[in-house]
């Protein structure tokens, strides 16, 4: 199980409470954890990335293990402390502005 992390939003949007667990087939990547996550609460379904082109939005990143893998390609295998459930995986909404 994968244990995710959404932002306060997407949490209230996909009515959960605190972080949530998906199961992926291994190798666990990016593009396996949201289409779990999609699968779990529909409601995301073009929140996180595009439907379309099932892009990265903007404004959203991804962590793991102290690493920004925001520009990490979707099929790249996520760190094993993620894997194995000791780290989350974690969907934030990025700040802009000044």
């Amino acid at each position: 199980m994968i244990r995710v992390i959404l932002p306060q939003h997407l949490r209230i949007l996909a009515q959960v409470d605190g972080e949530v667990a998906v199961r992926v087939a291994e190798p666990a990547t990016q593009r396996k954890v949201l289409d779990a996550l999609e699968a779990s609460y529909p409601v995301l379904r073009g929140t996180i990335r595009d439907q379309a082109t099932q892009r990265r939005r903007s404004f959203v990143r991804f962590f793991a293990c102290e690493q920004d893998l925001s520009h990490e390609t979707p099929d790249t295998p996520l760190p094993e402390a993620v894997v194995k459930g000791d780290e989350p995986f974690l969907v934030v909404g990025a700040m802009a502005g000044g």
